[in-house]
């Protein structure tokens, strides 16, 4: 801290206490959002300057999806079992002894891997009534299969 002693003269001592802590703390402040703000304008203006100079060619065109990957697979983790969607196709695998079938779910998607072989994502969609460890146990079964790019979906009516 600062401080100034001025004791001397008629009367009382004057001594001023100038307090540095708010303003170093404002400097932190600032130098952290100059920094992180410095980062960002970077990439913006180099994904900027990309695409309205540069000249077109076929190299700029995102590439095209192979056939088939975009048939939508979604799994369904249910109170009465597992629900997979392929495409349009509905396939129901119902629990077991009250456990969730995984072994067929498993022989589902690996089915669905073989007549898709380039597809590499699904959904897995689930209650808020479903333990979350039954969550990771479906995201595990799909890496098991090959689909290794999973999204998880929430808020529908179960």
């Amino acid at each position: 801290m600062a401080q100034i002693d001025s004791g001397g003269g008629r009367g009382r001592a004057v001594s001023v206490e100038l307090n540095l802590v708010p303003f170093i703390d404002l400097m932190s402040v600032l130098i952290t959002f100059l920094l992180i703000t410095a980062v960002w304008t970077q990439v913006s203006m180099i994904q900027i300057g990309s695409s309205l100079y540069a000249k077109k060619d076929d190299s700029m065109n995102p590439p095209k999806p192979p056939p088939n990957a975009d048939i939508p697979l979604k799994l369904d983790v249910k109170l009465e079992g597992y629900v997979l969607t392929v495409g349009s196709q509905i396939i129901s695998l119902p629990k077991v002894n009250n456990l969730y079938d995984n072994t067929s779910l498993v022989a589902q998607l690996q089915r669905v891997k073989q007549l898709y072989p380039e597809k590499i994502d699904g959904v897995v969609s689930m209650s808020d009534q479903i333990p979350y460890e039954q969550l990771i146990i479906s995201m595990d079964q799909f890496l098991v299969a090959g689909f290794p790019n999973i999204s998880i979906a929430t808020g529908g009516p179960y």
